[in-house]
């Protein structure tokens, strides 16, 4: 998946897309002339762009993510006010959207109601005397979307994708994961030391006296902190096999006996249920010693922390400040909040985007649109069948399994073909949090509900505005929305092939495409199962291809001593590098390459790379690199240009980059997988 950052600060977007619409050339005026190609290729491309382009106050990061965005704000926005302008029948999409959005803008009402709307949950967390009254109320959060004491989600079943499984999955931490609890350096010192003022802080907003709250905090730190030290690593969340642990719910309550897993369930309000997977197993036996271990009155404190955390945003400015504070300025360095029209289209996209995607699609997206980048599709799907045919390294046995499988995946392009059912969703004017709670019990009780139903593999995880794109192994599907495509301020119609076949061919198609059969993606089969289909010798040297791409990246340092975690990021490192190969070939067979004519002072080739570089175009604050470093699979954006590059043949050649460029790797180092 892409994973591209949060978005904002329209008088910069406009004035760039401005320049955009009015050159011949986007793309080459943005070059920074003064870095050459072999020096730092992604500064070279982007520099002019970067320094004209300072991250906003509001923002952790800023990027051509950012200005697709702008002008998806700016479209949606006028969606959004003529909705909540006026007072549709109850029960219409235009009264959902409207509704959600107005009761969001409703700033008036939410300083007036306070905590109000949390007072329900809180006095259930208040009313807990014993464990089975706290597991009854953990049962009712997880329910509104409150991640407490653990993770869970709906999915197919990863060994019998035809089926809905029930997932427990390490959780109930309030930092982003366990390396924030026990890294040493100085940056992650002073998150803690922030973190824990700032749990202190929301209680004192909650109505607590400073010597409660700091007892309070010090109750949610002791439990986040033993959690945390049962909980897997990012790179080790990665492996399919380890994290599949399929059980009956008695063995489950065996491997924790004071859990009652069955009373669980039922407040849960799942009506039947075998079997459960378990991600980390040895997580769940240090929760069943946690619920001995701490009090009644310590895991009240850690319910409310839970509660407010995963509320703060949507309540009166005092408790949206503190959380802001903590997770915008201490965490990402970004100094002030985005305008509320922004924050709340962005909640209103979460909770009911494809009602939005809709009318987005029908005033956007033309069917010539669509069919381009179908086409597009099936070229990139060519292009990697002919390299996996090439292959020196993969046996015929696994090469003719990797054409059926390449062959099955199902291609969803732009916007889906059949929209969800929102009917069962109720929201009203009266109050943002109570209807940020409503939204999430509608999908909470969506999700609950496909099991022991047939699985619908028509349905997107996306919306059709979504500057993202993904590959579900389960499915073995690629999902390109319609705003994985669009350049802000250029028609589709002015974008030339070279452009076309690495922003969106190698980047996006391809990437994805190349999941299925990363060193994760490859352990599903063409039907989506987790199946081993590789001879072991395969295996072996795939392995030993991917050690020296670990290798490559766990050399990039990107602040200070922080160095990428080359395992973690494996799987996106493959599919960037496949993306990038699989987009050449295919490009190689347009007018435009075979022609070889000149544009701006660039051939085809030259143009290829600008191009791709232009999809990661962007820069990020030191503290939210960080972030990303610890918490992120994929490789900061500098990285997903120069460290690809530096491993393809074509690119060297295109560039002239010769030994001693630092961007020249010896022929011995660089990976070549696809």
């Amino acid at each position: 998946m892409k994973n591209y950052k949060l978005i904002t600060a329209a008088l910069i977007v406009l004035f760039s897309v401005c320049i955009f619409a009015q050159t011949d050339d986007f793309l080459t005026k943005i070059i920074d002339k003064s870095v050459s190609p072999g020096q730092d290729f992604f500064k070279y491309a982007t520099g002019t762009w970067m320094k004209n382009n300072p991250i906003p106050s509001s923002e952790r990061a800023w990027g051509i993510a950012n200005l697709v965005q702008e002008e998806t704000y700016a479209r949606l926005k006028s969606i959004l006010e003529e909705a909540a302008s006026h007072k549709y029948p109850k029960g219409t999409s235009e009264q959902k959207v409207g509704d959600f959005y107005f009761s969001g803008m409703d700033t008036i009402s939410i300083e007036k109601q306070g905590l109000s709307p949390l007072k329900p949950e809180i006095n259930k967390i208040n009313s807990i005397k014993n464990r089975k009254d706290l597991l009854n109320v953990v049962a009712h959060l997880q329910t509104i979307g409150v991640d407490a004491m653990f993770g869970d989600y709906i999915n197919q079943d990863q060994k019998n994708s035809d089926i809905w499984a029930f997932y427990l999955w390490q959780g109930g931490l309030g930092l982003p994961n366990r390396e924030y609890y026990f890294r040493n350096d100085a940056r992650t010192q002073n998150i803690r030391s922030e973190y824990h003022k700032h749990i202190a802080a929301m209680f004192v907003l909650l109505g607590e006296n400073q010597n409660k709250a700091n007892l309070d905090e010090k109750s949610v730190y002791q439990i986040e902190l033993f959690l945390a030290d049962s909980s897997r690593k990012l790179e080790d969340l990665r492996d399919p096999y380890a994290n599949y642990n399929k059980m009956t719910i008695a063995e489950l309550q065996k491997d924790t006996p004071d859990i009652d897993w069955k009373f669980i369930v039922n407040k849960m309000d799942i009506k039947k249920l075998d079997d459960v997977i378990v991600g980390q197993p040895e997580f769940y036996r240090q929760l069943n010693s946690a619920v001995k271990k701490f009090s009644i009155d310590q895991w009240k404190a850690y319910l409310k922390w839970a509660l407010v955390n995963s509320m703060a945003d949507r309540l009166s400015s005092a408790f949206n400040d503190e959380n802001f504070h903590f997770k915008g300025t201490i965490m990402n360095g970004v100094q002030q909040q985005r305008p509320r029209w922004k924050r709340v289209q962005d909640f209103t996209e979460s909770a009911v985007g494809e009602l939005l995607g809709q009318v987005y699609v029908k005033k956007y997206c033309s069917p010539k649109v669509k069919e381009r980048y179908e086409k597009l599709v099936n070229n990139m799907i060519a292009s990697f069948r002919g390299r996996i045919q090439k292959l020196d390294w993969m046996s015929s046995e696994t090469k003719a399994k990797a054409l059926i499988k390449l062959d099955a995946i199902t291609k969803k392009v732009c916007y889906p073909d059949k929209w969800k059912d929102f009917s069962k969703l109720s929201v009203d004017r009266l109050s943002f949090a109570g209807n940020t709670i409503a939204v999430r019990e509608f999908w909470y009780n969506r999700e609950i509900n496909k099991l022991n139903k047939p699985v619908d593999r028509s349905e997107w995880d996306m919306t059709p505005q979504t500057y993202n794109a993904y590959y579900n192994p389960s499915n073995n599907e690629i999902v390109l929305p319609y705003a994985g495509f669009v350049v802000p301020g250029v028609p589709d119609s002015l974008l030339d092939d070279a452009f076309v076949y690495s922003y969106a061919g190698a980047s996006t198609i391809g990437h994805e495409m190349t999941h299925g059969f990363d060193d994760e993606g490859r352990q599903y089969d063409p039907k989506g199962n987790l199946q081993n289909w590789w001879t072991d010798e395969d295996v072996t040297r795939f392995e030993a291809k991917t050690k020296l791409m670990v290798e490559q990246f766990n050399n990039y340092v990107v602040l200070d001593s922080m160095h990428i975690n080359g395992k973690a990021t494996l799987g996106e490192n493959i599919a960037d590098l496949g993306g990038l190969v699989i987009g050449y070939d295919a490009f190689r067979l347009t007018d435009q390459y075979k022609e070889g004519k000149i544009i701006d002072g660039f051939t085809p080739g030259q143009r290829y790379w600008l191009g791709y570089s232009y999809s990661w175009l962007g820069h990020q604050r030191n503290e939210s690199l960080a972030q990303r470093v610890m918490t992120d699979v994929h490789s900061p954006n500098f990285l997903r240009v120069n460290g690809p590059f530096s491993d393809i043949p074509e690119f060297y050649s295109d560039f002239n980059i010769k030994e001693g460029d630092p961007m020249f790797r010896p022929e011995s180092k660089r990976v070549k997988i696809w």
